[in-house]
């Protein structure tokens, strides 16, 4: 029964490590070069269904229509910028896996170190405001009440 287990799980995690394309025999396109050229358009494009994937892995209806847009546009004589800037016209540009550094993407960039940058300030002056001790504000009296117990305490820990 373990060596079932076993065997399913190392079958199960060895079939992970391979993306599964699903380009379909139906797109390919005859020109080997030009399919070349859509396959590495195709994996630059996310699939607006699944949104962690390109649409070259993707199964979606959608991610299916964009992979046969890149090849309609390919065989049309269209460069690979003209294919994205095309794309990108028409969804946007999260349909990029990897949007270009620019000012509306700016806070997609920056925005992890802002995050860090804000967080380390903060516990800078949570540690800063918890160390300090400060007597102003008190008055004459308490002052001395303060000083007492100081001295108490500091008498009572000498004699333990």
């Amino acid at each position: 029964m373990r060596n079932g287990f076993f065997s399913i799980a190392i079958l199960a995690a060895f079939m992970a490590t391979f993306s599964a394309r699903t380009v379909e025999p139906s797109e390919v396109l005859k020109d080997p070069i030009l399919e070349q050229r859509a396959r590495a358009l195709s994996q630059n494009l996310r699939c607006l269904v699944c949104q962690n994937q390109s649409i070259d892995d993707s199964n979606a209806d959608l991610a299916r229509d964009l992979r046969v847009v890149v090849r309609e546009r390919l065989t049309a004589g269209d460069t690979d910028d003209q294919i994205i800037d095309f794309v990108v016209a028409r969804y946007g540009e999260f349909v990029l896996l990897k949007p270009p550094v620019n000012a509306r993407t700016m806070l997609l960039w920056g925005g992890p170190a802002l995050v860090l940058l804000f967080g380390a300030l903060g516990l800078v002056l949570w540690f800063r405001r918890r160390t300090t001790t400060s007597t102003e504000g008190l008055s004459a009296e308490e002052e001395k009440r303060l000083a007492a117990l100081v001295d108490d305490t500091a008498v009572k820990g000498e004699s333990d």
